[in-house]
């Protein structure tokens, strides 16, 4: 797991840097574990040249270092907690004029917890755009209703992959809503309205 960790956080810094590249003064938010579970979910099906620079790019010295680290990760994630639930779900929906390997299909539902499905991306790409909508909102409580818009399904879509992540905790101690209000808010010279606790 430390392999895992030292790895996804060298990943998440080297990520961030692309994300920041064009607009550096501009907001980020990200899920550095979404992105690298997703991306070694798709090595299991890489090959040569590919696998290679998704290795890389996680930062690890072997696929068999990956995905046993994900396993592991993904088995302690998605347990059940009375302060907290946190759950991540990955699923790749493939065009079903495509068949996945059995070896593939195996490794990703013990590895890392995910099913594949086939969807009618040419003959009904509206339809599968809802569907997987449905099922990003099923995973994610109701909070993204609408991972996909309108359009973004086409019959040139060949394969979506689909990373969600949940989480619902309490805080240690609880704030009242009515001592609430809108105060500014200033770091480094710029300027926000937010809602702060009174004291």
């Amino acid at each position: 797991m430390n392999t895992l960790c030292e790895a996804n956080g060298s990943f998440a810094i080297n990520l961030l840097k692309i994300l920041c590249q064009n607009s550096p003064s501009e907001n980020v938010c990200y899920s550095p574990m979404s992105i690298s579970s997703a991306l070694a979910m798709v090595l299991l099906g890489a090959k040569g040249d590919t696998a290679v620079q998704i290795t890389q790019a996680l930062g690890f010295n072997t696929e068999e270092d990956i995905h046993q680290g994900f396993q592991g990760l993904l088995s302690n994630l998605n347990k059940s907690n009375k302060k907290y639930l946190l759950r991540m779900a990955n699923r790749l929906f493939a065009g079903n004029t495509y068949e996945f390997l059995s070896t593939f299909r195996e490794s990703c539902l013990q590895l890392y917890h995910s099913e594949m499905e086939q969807l009618s991306f040419v003959k009904a790409p509206e339809e599968s755009r809802k569907h997987i909508n449905m099922w990003v909102s099923k995973q994610t409580e109701g909070k993204i209703p609408e991972l996909l818009p309108g359009g973004s399904i086409d019959s040139e879509t060949r394969l979506v992959l689909v990373n969600a992540l949940y989480f619902k905790g309490r805080w240690q101690k609880q704030f009242h809503k009515e001592s609430t209000s809108e105060m500014p808010f200033k770091i480094n010279q710029w300027y926000f309205e937010r809602n702060f606790v009174k004291e």
